[in-house]
């Protein structure tokens, strides 16, 4: 057969692509691609900080990583990330990821729960193991509790768990400096429910429903850009202007509330031509789902590979069931609840 793929309809909540606007209960929303790109770019629109605690515990955590970090400490902590990163071989973990997913599958029976198996516990299993963590299981486990309280607005409960969570990651991480433990952590987190989204995304878009044809001989990675650009498991991104600031057209106050719109940028006509149509290798996509500047995600090839392994043996063995998407409650990530296949 040909490659031949439906449009993807935009995410509910998915904004139109316009001037920056602004509304007094939400601040401002970037949605163009020309803007966002500017604002990523630029020093003026930074990174919200966040308080920091105990040590070990949550806050300190995200205080210590780069993600978080204030521009006078990001260079420094970004290079620990980069450094582990740099070890690690993209198509050892895209070959490691596809041998533990065929292992899992082989012990599935008929069913499969793509998100409980497979989407969030197989990208931690491989990257903790390969990252030197003395227990990838446990890791994979409380990387997975502490990402669920890792963004503002948890209970309590949620953040004791969490508390939790990083002791045991503390205890099973190679040992270094703290601030080197934090961001090896924090690489962890950072890829759990984004790496899951992605697999979640491509799972439903890409694997045949019951009866239908194969999704054909296109690549995986190719594959996966668009799902990256149609349905990003990161929708968005928070910025606050350190000063008074013009974007696109607008005046932008300091201290001003700032959410970039990764899923409206990636649609937009000025940018993409035919935006909703699945299109594999486009060139020159001008992709923002990993950021961009300095703040860009630095394991983006190891995001893909490790997703890539997944969905390469999805692709081979198995079939979606016609059961509805629905997603995770979460104000800038997108990851499916469940997502069941049939197993061949």
């Amino acid at each position: 057969m040909t490659d031949t793929w439906p449009d993807i309809a935009p995410a509910a909540g998915t904004p139109a692509c316009g001037p920056p606007s602004f509304a007094p209960e939400r601040g401002w929303w970037v949605t163009r691609h020309a803007d966002v790109r500017a604002a990523l770019t630029d020093p003026t629109f930074q990174v919200p900080v966040v308080a920091g605690g105990p040590p070990g515990t949550l806050a300190w955590l995200r205080a210590s990583v780069s993600r978080f970090s204030s521009p006078s400490r990001h260079a420094e902590r970004r290079s620990i990330v980069v450094t582990a990163l740099h070890a690690l071989d993209p198509d050892d973990l895209r070959q490691e990821a596809a041998r533990l997913t065929g292992a899992v599958l082989d012990r599935a029976g008929g069913r499969l729960d793509v998100m409980r198996e497979l989407a969030r516990s197989v990208p931690l299993r491989v990257l903790a193991g390969r990252l030197g963590l003395a227990d990838p299981v446990a890791a994979g486990t409380a990387v997975a509790v502490v990402a669920a309280a890792y963004h503002p607005g948890v209970d309590v409960a949620h953040l004791r768990r969490a508390d939790r969570a990083v002791a045991t990651l503390l205890a099973v991480v190679p040992p270094a400096a703290p601030e080197v433990r934090a961001n090896v952590i924090g690489l962890l987190v950072q890829a759990c429910d984004a790496t899951a989204g992605l697999i979640g995304a491509a799972a439903h878009h890409l694997l045949p429903r019951p009866g239908g044809d194969p999704s054909g001989a296109a690549r995986t990675p190719e594959l996966l850009a668009e799902v990256l650009r149609l349905d990003p498991p990161v929708r968005a991104t928070r910025r606050v202007t350190a000063s008074a600031v013009r974007l696109g057209g607008r005046e932008l106050p300091a201290d001003s509330q700032v959410l970039l719109r990764f899923d409206a940028a990636n649609r937009d006509p000025g940018v993409f031509a035919e935006p909703a149509a699945f299109r594999p290798g486009r060139a020159g996509a001008g992709l923002l789902t990993f950021g961009a500047g300095e703040r860009g995600c630095p394991g983006d090839r190891h995001a893909l590979a490790l997703a890539t392994g997944v969905l390469d043996v999805l692709r081979d063995r198995c079939r979606r069931t016609p059961a509805p998407l629905c997603h995770e409650p979460h104000p800038t990530l997108a990851v499916a609840k469940t997502l069941e296949v049939s197993v061949r």
